[in-house]
């Protein structure tokens, strides 16, 4: 991988680690769904007057719209602003890699490999062992749990919309499929957070605030997915993907930094079992197809 592609990877990296960080500040001072329709009305406009639309057919970009953009962020930012911590909450995400390849397998009948079924039991044992350290020095609440497990399945659903529009530019899909969800992060707002809550936030924004919602608009979302996009079509998807996995590694840093987010053991043993069923659910299949080479008889 050229070093310019090396350097690009890095920024994603750490621009989406820090994205979880980002949106602790911003729900501390804006209501969670407030935020997200901020995000996404500033993600779609005016970037939708100067970006094709996305050369597929409708379906996906709604499902794309409804799925990664709108449910995704709905369930994640609920569950920091109810007190997820923000470093758990990267790690958590990351569980969206299993619950594609059950969606996947469900929806367009792909198989469920061996390693797939190892990795998915060791993320399921190190989400018990986090939950086993919720008592600890950072406190994890149940609904934030759950919340971000649900932001992980409509994160996982998106995946596989994608998997079946097939090829299509990046970037026209985040900037069209967030037309969508604007409208209904605002209606939702209005209805829970109330309209007094929204003028007054918005009356009073402060700087900090600002400055989260352009990060998670401009920084997290629109340069994220694009430079994300870039690798994708340029290097093979196993030697991009695996870089994910260190997303959560500077989202856990970074809590601990920027936020104070202390770990206990069993947090920081959940979440290390954690990663090691990602890079099970990641490698599996590779590992066993040379060990069967290996064993086999010349």
């Amino acid at each position: 991988m050229p070093l310019k592609d090396i350097l690009a990877a890095l920024v994603v990296i750490v621009v989406w680690g820090a994205n979880f960080v980002v949106i602790k500040i911003g729900v501390d001072e804006i209501p969670p769904l407030l935020l997200g329709g901020l995000r996404f009305l500033f993600v779609a406009f005016p970037a939708v007057f100067f970006v094709p639309r996305p050369k597929v057919h409708w379906r996906y970009v709604v499902g794309y719209g409804v799925t990664i953009c709108l449910g995704q962020f709905v369930f994640l930012f609920l569950a920091i602003s109810l007190g997820m911590p923000a470093g758990l909450a990267s790690l958590v995400l990351q569980a969206q890699a299993f619950f594609t390849v059950l969606i996947a397998a469900l929806v367009l009948h792909e198989a469920i490999r061996p390693h797939h079924v190892l990795g998915i039991g060791l993320a399921a044992a190190g989400l018990a062992l986090l939950d086993l350290g919720a008592g600890g020095e950072t406190t994890v609440p149940m609904i934030g749990f759950l919340l971000t497990l649900a932001a992980a399945v409509s994160w996982a659903a998106g995946n596989v919309v994608l998997k079946g529009a097939g090829s299509v530019r990046m970037l026209s899909m985040v900037v069209w499929g967030a037309l969508l969800p604007p409208i209904p992060f605002l209606l939702l707002s209005a209805l829970f957070e109330g309209p007094d809550r929204m003028v007054d936030s918005l009356a009073h924004m402060s700087w900090r605030a600002a400055a989260a919602v352009a990060y998670l608009s401009g920084v997290a979302t629109l340069i994220g997915y694009v430079l994300w996009g870039r690798l994708l079509a340029r290097h093979p998807v196993a030697r991009v993907a695996p870089l994910s996995l260190l997303v959560p590694v500077v989202g856990l840093l970074c809590a601990d930094w920027f936020l104070g987010e202390k770990l206990g053991f069993w947090q920081w043993l959940g979440g290390g079992v954690v990663l090691i069923g990602l890079v099970v659910n990641l490698f599996g299949g590779r590992w066993a197809a040379r060990v069967r080479e290996t064993l086999r008889p010349s």
